[in-house]
């Protein structure tokens, strides 16, 4: 095992090298939408008991998200779960002019493809904007469309053109049914590789709660079933900001509360924001998981979700109950 100063050299080294890799990558290595199922996406369908989606919210610097990486890693291998690992290169939904964003999509898509080249991991990171999807492909193997955006029509028949996953959050405001219209859009497009994300409800204006029917009924999309069970503790732009204006708030002490209500509910994959110093994250600081709790947390998940009958419908028979009925 190399020492953590041995690590840092390595990551330095394959950054140097897929710099000018990712020049290339762009036109050699996106493939379009063909209308059939990937293999990968056909492995997130098939992940027992489910696949996660993981990492810091936005990339701080390479550093950082090598380390967070590899440490995450550790613990999904350890429980024997499928990882996708999660950064953006941009938050371009702040709440506030002053936020920090992240390193932009040049820098940050070649962060991306130097973390991915070095621990061979799947990559997730969010598209905001149409030009930016096909760039995005050429490193991230899921696009995933923020929830603020998950009705916008070119939007996702850009990301869907890319021939990628596509995991769209519902929004806020939207009814889970909304999301068979939106799986609908990037199948029409002529992919069929997409999933939907749960990421809360809005309650009154600075609240969000999780309502486990929506995990159900999201199953009429007829495509695996996410739950965002860090963004789904979050209150918008629910405390005053130090620098004047509004902030996002959030409740980190429930995320195990919510994960485990989830798994219980039988969804296909977990979407977390996990972080080494979640006081010190520049984004959505109170609803990032610690990164010291992941593996407690995530075992429990799993051992949750191999006992639970959630991804099983209960027939019901409605039938009158004779005197001979026995139980």
């Amino acid at each position: 095992v190399c020492a953590p100063r041995c690590l840092l050299l390595f990551y330095r080294r394959v950054s140097s090298e897929t710099s000018s890799l990712f020049q290339t990558t762009y036109s050699t290595n996106l493939k379009m939408a063909n209308g059939e199922e990937s293999a990968f996406y056909k492995e997130l369908k098939g992940a027992d008991p489910f696949f996660v989606m993981a990492g810091p919210n936005v990339i701080q610097s390479q550093d950082h998200i090598f380390k967070m990486c590899r440490q995450i890693k550790q613990v999904t291998d350890s429980c024997g779960v499928k990882f996708i690992f999660k950064s953006s290169f941009d938050k371009a939904n702040r709440t506030n002019i002053k936020s920090f964003r992240g390193p932009g999509i040049d820098e940050g898509l070649k962060i991306l493809q130097a973390v991915k080249t070095a621990f061979d991991v799947p990559i997730v990171t969010d598209v905001h904007e149409n030009s930016q999807c096909e760039v995005a492909a050429s490193v991230a193997d899921i696009l995933q469309i923020p929830a603020f955006l998950c009705r916008q029509t070119d939007l996702l028949v850009a990301a869907a053109k890319t021939g990628k996953v596509i995991n769209i959050k519902k929004g806020q405001f939207c009814a889970s049914s909304v999301m068979r219209n939106s799986a609908e859009k990037l199948r029409a497009s002529g992919n069929p590789n997409v999933m939907v994300c749960e990421r809360g409800t809005m309650f009154g204006y600075g609240d969000l709660i999780v309502d486990p029917r929506n995990l159900v009924w999201m199953r009429d999309a007829n495509c695996p079933v996410v739950a965002d069970i860090t963004h789904s503790l979050q209150q918008p732009a629910g405390q005053v900001a130090a620098g004047g204006g509004v902030s996002s708030g959030g409740f980190r002490d429930l995320i195990p509360t919510i994960g485990r209500t989830c798994v219980a509910t039988g969804v296909d994959g977990i979407f977390m924001e996990v972080h080494d110093d979640p006081n010190s994250s520049p984004v959505d600081a109170q609803c990032q998981w610690p990164l010291r709790h992941f593996k407690p947390l995530l075992q429990e998940m799993v051992d949750i979700a191999k006992v639970s009958k959630g991804k099983l419908d209960m027939p019901l028979d409605l039938s009158p109950v004779g005197e001979d009925f026995s139980f």
